[in-house]
C-alpha cells in the first residue's frame, strides 16, 4: 500500500491518522466527502475526461464487428484495456501493464459486466455471425489518488456518449452486413440499463476508521482498501476487497449503506452531462447553410429625356420595314443555257 512518490515518515503517518480520529482530512473534508467532480466530453462521440480532484483519467470508446463467443451466439463483448502513463505517475512504468492497472481494468470490468448495465444483446447483428465489440480504453493522465472511482465515471460517461454505425443485413443468404457511413445513417446509442457507480473505501488502524475517496497520501498510509460498485437503485452490483487488513462484516455492511447514500448524485450528474453534450450535439447538425432568399435589389428609374426620345423616333422613320430588306437581301438566280 505504499505509494513510491511519497513515502510518509513516522510524524507524517501520526499526523494523518490522528487528524482522521478527530473526523479532519488533509484537505479539509469530511470522512464520506467526495473530491469536486467535473466531466468533460472531446469532439468525437465517445470521448470524455473526468477529473476527481487532481485525479484526471480519459475514457475512449471505439467499436468493431467480430465473431461472438460460441456459448453465447446472441451478444456482443464489451472489454476494459487500461494505460498507466509514467507522466501521470513516477511510479507507472512503461510498458505491460503492472498489477495497478491490471486490478483497476478488472474492477472496472466487474462493475460494469457482470451487472448487465450495457445490453450486450441490443450489440448482436447476426447471431452467431456477427456481434459488436465495445472496446473501452481508460487513460491514466494524473493520479492523485482514487483512481477507481474516477475512471468507472470516465468510462460511464464514454459509454453513455458512444454511437455505433447502423448496419443493416442482407444478400442472397441474408447474411451480408452493411454498415452505413455516420453521414448516409445516423449512428446508434448504446442501450444502458442503469450506472454502476464505484466507491472506494480507506481503512486506518484496525479497521475502525474508513474514508471513501481517498487521496494518494492517505493511500500511502491506508492499512486496507475497498471498492463497492452500486447503482442508484441501492443494488450491489460488485465488491473488491483488495488486500491489506481485514474488516469484520459489520463493517462492509455499514460502508454499503454509506456508499448507497453517496452514489444517488453521481448517476445524475452524468446524465445531466451527457444530455446537455447531446443537446449541443444536435444543435450543431440542425445548423445549415441559410435557405436563399430572393433580395430586393434597388435599381434607379431611367427617365428619358427630350431629345433622345426624339432622336430614336426619327432612327425609326428611317429604317426600311422588314418586306424591303427581304427583298434586297435576295438575289434571283440566273438561268443558265
Amino acid at each position: 500500500m505504499m505509494d513510491p512518490r511519497w513515502r510518509p515518515t513516522v510524524n507524517e503517518r501520526e499526523f494523518i491518522e490522528q487528524a482522521l480520529q478527530s473526523d479532519l482530512r488533509v484537505d479539509g473534508r469530511r470522512p464520506f466527502d467526495f473530491r469536486k467532480l467535473k466531466i468533460a466530453f472531446g469532439r468525437e462521440d465517445g470521448s470524455a475526461e473526468v477529473e476527481l480532484g487532481e485525479t484526471r483519467v480519459m475514457g475512449y470508446v471505439t467499436a468493431q464487428l467480430v465473431q461472438p463467443y460460441k456459448d453465447r451466439p446472441n451478444e456482443g463483448t464489451l472489454a476494459i484495456f487500461t494505460e498507466f502513463s509514467p507522466m501521470a505517475d513516477p511510479a507507472f512504468e512503461p510498458g505491460r501493464p503492472g498489477e495497478a492497472a491490471i486490478e483497476l481494468g478488472r474492477v472496472i470490468d466487474r462493475g460494469l459486466r457482470e451487472s448487465r448495465a450495457v445490453d450486450m444483446e441490443s450489440l448482436c447483428v447476426v447471431a452467431g455471425k456477427h456481434v459488436w465489440s465495445v472496446r473501452v480504453d481508460l487513460h491514466i493522465l494524473d493520479n492523485e489518488g482514487n483512481l477507481i472511482d474516477a475512471a468507472n465515471i470516465a468510462a460511464l460517461a464514454a459509454l453513455s456518449t458512444f454511437r455505433r454505425p447502423e448496419c443493416t443485413v442482407g444478400g442472397d443468404d441474408g447474411q451480408q452486413v452493411t454498415v452505413h457511413d455516420s453521414e448516409v445513417r445516423d449512428p446508434l446509442p448504446l442501450t444502458i440499463h442503469h450506472l454502476p457507480i464505484a466507491v472506494t473505501f480507506a481503512y486506518f488502524g484496525d479497521g475502525n476508521i474508513m474514508v471513501i475517496d481517498p487521496t494518494y497520501k492517505e493511500e500511502a498510509v491506508m492499512g486496507g482498501r475497498m471498492t463497492a460498485t452500486i447503482n442508484s437503485n441501492g443494488d450491489v452490483c460488485a465488491i473488491q476487497k483488495a488486500g491489506g487488513e481485514g474488516v469484520m462484516s459489520s463493517v462492509i455492511m455499514q460502508c454499503l449503506r454509506i456508499a448507497s447514500v453517496k452514489v444517488a448524485d453521481i448517476p445524475s450528474k452524468i446524465k445531466r452531462e451527457v444530455d446537455d453534450y447531446t443537446t449541443e450535439k444536435a444543435l450543431q447538425k440542425v445548423k445549415r447553410t441559410p435557405a436563399l432568399v430572393a433580395k430586393k435589389v434597388n435599381v434607379p428609374d431611367i427617365t428619358m429625356k427630350e431629345s433622345t426620345h426624339s432622336a430614336l423616333e426619327n432612327q425609326a422613320s428611317k429604317a426600311p420595314n422588314d418586306g424591303q430588306q427581304i427583298n434586297k437581301g435576295i438575289h434571283t438566280p440566273k438561268e443558265f443555257h
